[in-house]
């Protein structure tokens, strides 16, 4: 494994579906319903399927523009579409946390560590969502594309967590996220550390290929990768350049 100069991390940036919020298939659910409401999807359904598939985490608008064929007014239509499909799944169906998702937060903020969420879902469908976990007064921020200019891979989630968390470089930001739009969001940011999860939509590969650091099976497992919680596991962690178990991957680490 490369060694890295060590950087205290500051601020994690938290993805939110597939990250800390499971999600049950909700995203693929909503695109359909808001695809055979509005017809704005110029693709065959199949494709359109894998787009999505391969585009999560990025900006939902960008992705229906993509789908209606850069039709934007169509994109528009769809989005708002999506975005109530969304919210009558969460209220069909509940939201709930990746399994000690919330304890993980709070671990970190016991260690001087702030956290920030971001999405790529719209603001209203992000509190939707925020609405049913009891730990959200534990963040510092939660962003959605809206709020920062562009939405993923682009850097300005992660850079506008920064801003909000105060935090003292990039260098001092860990970023983790179940997606290739997630790591190559962090890793456009500059951040210190960027760790896929697989506990939603990309498999280790995807994330390998996009740069990731580390692959970890899920959030509860980043505060070791950090240090937090003592030393680290060697079976829980995966390193991202040689395939081999980071046993050495040291407290808090930065590029």
């Amino acid at each position: 494994m490369t060694a890295r100069p060590t950087t205290p991390i500051e601020l994690v940036v938290f993805d939110m579906a597939g990250t800390t919020i499971v999600d049950d298939g909700l995203v693929e659910q909503a695109f359909a319903r808001a695809a055979e409401r509005t017809g704005a999807v110029a693709l065959p359904a199949d494709e359109a399927l894998q787009y999505v598939r391969d585009t999560m985490g990025q900006s939902k608008i960008e992705v229906f523009t993509h789908l209606a064929a850069g039709d934007r007014e169509a994109a528009a239509r769809a989005n708002a579409a999506f975005e109530d499909a969304y919210a009558e799944l969460v209220d069909e169906q509940g939201v709930t946390e990746v399994p000690g998702a919330g304890d993980t937060v709070r671990a970190l903020r016991a260690a001087g560590v702030q956290v920030a969420l971001t999405t790529g879902f719209a603001p209203a469908t992000r509190d939707a969502i925020l609405r049913h976990i009891d730990w959200t007064d534990e963040i510092v921020a939660a962003l959605s594309p809206a709020d920062v200019g562009r939405g993923r891979p682009a850097p300005d989630l992660v850079l506008g967590a920064l801003l909000r968390a105060g935090a003292s470089s990039v260098a001092a930001v860990a970023v983790a996220g179940d997606t290739a739009s997630d790591m190559e969001s962090g890793l456009r940011a500059g951040a210190g550390l960027v760790a896929g999860v697989l506990s939603g939509a990309h498999g280790r590969p995807a994330l390998l290929r996009a740069g990731a650091d580390a692959v970890i099976p899920d959030v509860t497992h980043l505060p070791a990768l950090l240090g937090i919680r003592g030393r680290i596991v060697e079976a829980d962690i995966e390193d991202a350049e040689d395939d081999s178990v980071a046993a050495s991957f040291a407290p808090v680490s930065a590029r």
